[in-house]
């Protein structure tokens, strides 16, 4: 098995009430979600105090409150994951202002 492989079954079983199987994922899938979040900031302005891994983080908070979610796919986990930073990013912006 693969590694996306193993993504998307800790995903599932994640899905059916493991609450372990976060703790288990994370590890897997830190660096692309850092990749994805420097991705993001490289369009914010130049002095953003927001840093990539603090990013991640508030990701992970987010992703720890999601209640009911039926994973189908590491494909749906990125494209969540990449979402919740838009909308992170435009929540400190408003603050920001």
């Amino acid at each position: 098995m693969d590694g996306s492989d193993d993504i998307t079954q800790i995903l599932l079983k994640w899905s059916e009430g493991d609450n372990a199987a976060l703790e288990e994922l994370m590890p897997l899938v830190h660096d692309e979600l850092r990749c994805l979040a420097v991705r993001y900031l490289r369009h914010e302005r130049a002095n953003h105090t927001l840093q990539p891994t603090a990013l991640v983080n508030e990701v992970y908070m987010r992703l720890v409150d999601q209640q009911k979610l039926e994973w189908q796919s590491r494909g749906q986990f990125f494209g969540l994951a990449a979402r919740l930073m838009r909308n992170i990013l435009v929540d400190y912006a408003r603050k920001h202002q």
